[in-house]
């Protein structure tokens, strides 16, 4: 009978440990999802944009047609965003975006007729509303990516977590970072 406590003792220990692995595991992979779907949200706001600064670009077009290199920026900056696959290109072409629009909207500020016109106003609108939600899919992000992080490097998860196919991912950070230091300034 003292040769069975032995045993029931590495037993509880052994469904302690397998009811930890199946938890943790089961958390790494809730998190894993979550960081997933806040870059999907963040990829459809971009997309967003993207499709908005078509419009927004011949609404300036139709009075300042000789700024050209303007209109160029603002294009490239597009196709580089709408090509981003990995948050450290995204944070790449974000920093080419904000400063395109930036000069987009300096060479808009500088036309009346311009900025009173009720269709520009509505794509103005439109773009301050999704970089508002470009903002807040990439505070989800950067935040379900910390909370990620965290669970694969500490202690005890440390010792299973790669092995179990779980890598740390990278943060959606604007390499430069005064591009956004100061957002788009515009005015109504």
């Amino acid at each position: 009978m003292e040769f069975l406590i032995p045993i029931l003792i590495v037993v509880a220990l052994l469904v302690i440990a397998g009811i930890y692995l199946w938890a943790t595991y089961n958390s790494l992979v809730a998190l894993n999802v979550r960081v997933d779907e806040a870059w999907s949200d963040i990829t459809v706001q971009l997309k967003r944009r993207a499709d908005l600064l078509p419009n927004l670009i011949e609404a300036v077009k139709g009075y300042a047609a000789h700024e050209k290199a303007v209109f160029e920026n603002v294009t490239r900056a597009r196709a580089e965003t709408l090509a981003v696959h990995t948050p450290a290109e995204a944070g790449v072409a974000e920093g080419h975006m904000q400063q395109a629009l930036k000069s987009l909207f300096a060479v808009a500020e500088a036309y009346p007729g311009l900025q009173a016109s009720q269709n520009f106003l509505q794509l103005q609108q439109a773009v301050v509303d999704t970089e508002d939600k470009i903002q807040a899919s990439r505070r989800f992000y950067n935040g379900g990516v910390r909370e990620l992080n965290t669970k694969i490097k500490v202690f005890p998860n440390n010792l299973f977590a790669r092995n179990l196919g779980f890598t740390e991912r990278e943060f959606f950070e604007v390499v430069d970072g005064a591009a956004i230091a100061e957002p788009p300034r515009i005015q109504f």
